[in-house]
C-alpha cells in the first residue's frame, strides 16, 4: 500500500495468544508476529508500544520489544490484575520486581512508560475498587522512581481516576489515557490535566455519540492505537463510514499469511483509526493530522525525537502556506 503517513501505535497486546495462533485455548495457525509487523511497517507504522499488564506479561512484552528496533513496551499492572500484588505474598517485593524490570528496560532503551495501570469498574469481578485504587497509586511511585510517563486505563471510573490523578499530579510527568470510551464530561475532565493525552482506537469510535466526543478532543492532545488484537473498527460501527483503507481477510480456520485474520485487530489498522478521526473532525489533510499525532506521541514517549518530529511539522506548515 502506497503510504506517506508516519504513525505510532501506542497499544498492541502482542503477548496475547491470538498472535501465537491460539484462540480460546485452541491452536488455529502458526505464531505470526513477524508477518503482522511486516504489514504494519508497510502501512506506515513507524513504531509500536507493546502493552504490559502484569509482572509476567511485562517481562514478555520486554522480550518481544527486544526483537525489533521499532518495538518498545510498558511495564505495569492492569487494574483488573492488581490482586497479583497481594497474591504474591509480599506486595512490596512484587513492586520491587516491577521496578527492577522497568529499570532494566529503560537501560535497554525499550521501556517507555509505566502501565497499563488505572481503574476499571466495568469488571469488578476481577478486582475490587479498593485494591485497584491502592495499586494504581503505587504505580505513580513506580513512574516517579524511573522518571517515565504513564500508560493509563480508565473504564467506568472517571471520578475516582481523576481524583487520584489530581492528588498525584505534582509527581506525574505526563501520560495517555488509552482506549478512551468516556462521555464528553469525562473527556473534558481528562483534558483539564495539561500533561495528559487521550488515546483513540476502534472502541472509541463505535457510536455517533462516541464520534461527537472525539470531535471535541483537540488533535494536539490525541494519540492513536489499535489495542490489538481487540478493539477493531467493525462494519456496524459509526466510524466505519470514514474508513478508506482495507486489507483482505480470512477466517482463522483458513489462515493465510497474506491476509488479516477476520475478527483479530492488528497494528496496520491504526491507519483506519487515523482516517476516522480525520473524517469525523472534518480534517482534509490526513498527512498533517498524522504528523501532529506523531509529534504528540514523541513528546510523551520518545522525547529524544521531539525535535525531528517538530521539524517535520514546521516543514509541512511552510509547504502548506
Amino acid at each position: 500500500m502506497a503510504n506517506s503517513l508516519r504513525m505510532i501505535d501506542i497499544a498492541v497486546n502482542f503477548t496475547d495468544g491470538m498472535f501465537r495462533g491460539m484462540y480460546n485455548g485452541k491452536q488455529y495457525h502458526v505464531a505470526d508476529i513477524a508477518t503482522v509487523l511486516s504489514r504494519a511497517w508497510s502501512a506506515g507504522v513507524d513504531r509500536i508500544i507493546v502493552t504490559g499488564g502484569s509482572l509476567m506479561e511485562s517481562k514478555e512484552a520486554l522480550a518481544i520489544a527486544e526483537t525489533d528496533a521499532r518495538l518498545f513496551c510498558t511495564v505495569g499492572v492492569h487494574p483488573t490484575r492488581c490482586n497479583e500484588f497481594d497474591d504474591s505474598g509480599d506486595p512490596e517485593k512484587h513492586y520491587e520486581a516491577l521496578l527492577s524490570l522497568a529499570k532494566e528496560g529503560v537501560e535497554k532503551g525499550k521501556v517507555v512508560a509505566i502501565g497499563e495501570c488505572g481503574l476499571d469498574y466495568d469488571r469488578l469481578h476481577f478486582c475490587s475498587p479498593e485494591i485497584q485504587k491502592k495499586y494504581f497509586e503505587k504505580q505513580f511511585e513506580l513512574a516517579q522512581a524511573v522518571k517515565l510517563p504513564m500508560f493509563l486505563h480508565m473504564r467506568a471510573a472517571a471520578e475516582d481516576f481523576c481524583d487520584i490523578l489530581e492528588k498525584r499530579k505534582h509527581g506525574f510527568c505526563s501520560g495517555v489515557a488509552h482506549s478512551f470510551t468516556g462521555s464528553a464530561q469525562d473527556r473534558d475532565r481528562l483534558l483539564s490535566f495539561s500533561n495528559l493525552f487521550i488515546g483513540i482506537n476502534g472502541c472509541s469510535l463505535k457510536t455517533a455519540e462516541n464520534l461527537d466526543v472525539v470531535k471535541g478532543i483537540p488533535v494536539e492532545r490525541m494519540m492513536i492505537e489499535t489495542d490489538s488484537p481487540y478493539c477493531e473498527i467493525k462494519n456496524t460501527h459509526a466510524g466505519m463510514n470514514f474508513v478508506k483503507s482495507s486489507w483482505p481477510s480470512k477466517k482463522k480456520e483458513k489462515y493465510d499469511p497474506d491476509c488479516l485474520v477476520k475478527g483479530r485487530n492488528e497494528p496496520c489498522l491504526v491507519r483506519q483509526v487515523l482516517e476516522v478521526v480525520a473524517g469525523c473532525k472534518g480534517i482534509a489533510d490526513i498527512d498533517q493530522l498524522s504528523k501532529t499525532v506523531y509529534h504528540n506521541t514523541c513528546r510523551v514517549f520518545f522525547p529524544q525525537d521531539v525535535d525531528s518530529a517538530a521539524d517535520a511539522l514546521l516543514a509541512d506548515g511552510r509547504t502548506a502556506n
